[in-house]
């Protein structure tokens, strides 16, 4: 049985919690929270026996039989925290963004390299039945070799959530809104070619954009280049007036995947694309996101002592290429090299 501590007691936490609970190798033994009190409640709102925290260090002093720590703190926490649970030996599920900057991401990437820590980022959407489908369609070559990956995450108010969206404690996180949300488009783009790496960034974003903090990128577009040849657009918007969407497409030499929907030069007489029965990634409330897969697959890793296809040092490569899409943007859209930084 693995002992999970809790770190944060926000909404996603709610998410993890029930993973966790519904996994036969996993128990909960502790939260952490800023305040006891929040701790608390979200103890009781699950009725979980287990001790609470108002002070991460100190839960990580006291309680040394923790073997997994989740960590669902706003991102300009997630570095210091993620390094101090490494050092003590936890295992670790960490909430996206990894961070808020270049040096706080390979500051954790380095702490995590000298221990033998398993780490899974929440790059949820990666078993989103759509984004398995897709992925195993490339795989199986049916669109022939992928040329252009489309990706986008288009998170703004709608008519029910009329306010921006936005956190405040986090401002550190000024770059934009491909960091934000966008980040998961990223990872998805890169997943589907299996984990392909971005070397080359640019981006943009409008001028004219009416959100209150003038220094956070709301919309910004990157065109990326994956080692192996292919190019991507990827955007990500936290300002647009409309219902959550994440786009998903490949366009290869054989055949083309619209998320859900398939057109190849195999299938002989097709005159439309075909439907592909899957669920798709269309909604932006976390309980939609499959987290007890996620979980699953976490315990799994610590069981059999491998490593994850969405370990920290995977998600290094694509949090680069969001901060480099954002300060592109911030530049003249001049284009960034990734390779001489860091790549896996």
């Amino acid at each position: 049985m693995l002992n999970v501590a809790i770190q944060g007691a926000g909404s996603v936490s709610s998410e993890h919690i029930r993973a966790y609970k519904n996994n036969p190798h996993a128990q909960i033994v502790a939260i952490s929270s800023r305040t006891l009190e929040s701790a608390q409640k979200k103890s009781e709102a699950f009725a979980l026996n287990c001790q609470c925290f108002d002070n991460f260090e100190q839960m990580l002093e006291q309680r040394d039989d923790i073997d997994i720590v989740s960590i669902c703190t706003p991102p300009d926490l997630h570095a210091v925290e993620t390094i101090a649970a490494a050092k003590t030996g936890k295992h670790l599920l960490i909430e996206k963004p990894l961070a808020v900057n270049q040096e706080e991401l390979l500051a954790m990437d380095a702490a995590i390299k000298v221990t033998n820590v398993k780490t899974v980022v929440s790059f949820v959407l990666r078993w989103n039945p759509m984004v398995l489908a897709m992925k195993q369609a490339i795989q199986k070559g049916w669109i022939g070799n992928p040329l252009l990956i489309q990706a986008d995450y288009w998170h703004g108010p709608t008519h029910e959530h009329p306010e921006p969206f936005s956190r405040p404690r986090w401002n550190p996180l000024s770059s934009g809104a491909i960091v934000h949300g966008g980040c998961h488009a990223m990872d998805a783009a890169r997943f589907i070619l299996d984990n392909a790496p971005i070397e080359q960034v640019s981006g943009i974003s409008p001028t004219c954009t009416q959100h209150p903090n003038p220094n956070y990128r709301a919309t910004t577009v990157a065109t990326v280049q994956f080692a192996g040849g292919a190019i991507g657009k990827i955007s990500g918007s936290t300002e647009f007036f409309m219902p959550y969407v994440f786009n998903l497409e490949v366009f290869g030499d054989e055949g083309v995947l619209r998320n859900n929907q398939l057109y190849t030069r195999q299938l002989l007489g097709q005159t439309a694309p075909t439907i592909i029965p899957t669920v798709l990634p269309d909604s932006g409330d976390v309980a939609h996101h499959p987290f007890q897969n996620m979980i699953d697959h976490l315990v799994e890793c610590i069981q059999t002592q491998s490593e994850s296809h969405n370990n920290l040092a995977t998600a290094v490569n694509t949090h680069l290429a969001c901060f480099a899409a954002e300060e592109s943007a911030a530049n003249g859209s001049q284009p960034i090299d990734l390779r001489p930084i860091h790549l896996h």
